[in-house]
């Protein structure tokens, strides 16, 4: 399974802290970015998905940071789908910055949740077949 999307994003001043490094509690933000831009590359709307019933809260996130981003970085989020999802998703990320040098690299896994009754559902059977089609 290979499906990868790269989103780029520009570091904001705010996500800084005094010694203009990117807070460790801003990467959930870019990890959260680059997966609805996976969704949506594959043409899946995260908010239609939304509005049809499903959630996907996060169950783990794990980072490994390498090296610091600073403010007014240009980033790029590459986003692998480790493989297909049931009633969990998995993605792994790595983190770039513009001299293309690996910054930090992380995992996700979410689950389908129906948004009435908050329990586990099987992937939506047109996410999959998105991705098979891929």
């Amino acid at each position: 399974m290979s499906i990868t999307s790269e989103t780029t994003l520009k570091v904001r001043y705010s996500e800084t802290d005094q010694m203009g490094v990117v807070h460790h509690g801003n990467y959930a933000q870019y990890l959260e970015l680059a997966r609805i831009d996976w969704l949506s590359r594959l043409g899946i709307s995260y908010k239609s998905m939304e509005a049809n019933g499903i959630m996907l809260p996060v169950y783990t996130l794990d980072f490994k940071f390498n090296k610091s981003a600073f403010f007014d970085d240009e980033l790029t989020v590459k986003t692998l789908l480790r493989k297909i999802p049931t009633a969990r998703i998995i993605f792994d990320y790595e983190i770039f910055n513009g001299d293309r040098e690996l910054l930090t690299t992380a995992s996700s896994t979410l689950v389908f949740v129906d948004s009435k009754t908050r329990k586990p559902i099987s992937c939506p059977s047109y996410l999959i077949e998105k991705i098979k089609n891929y």
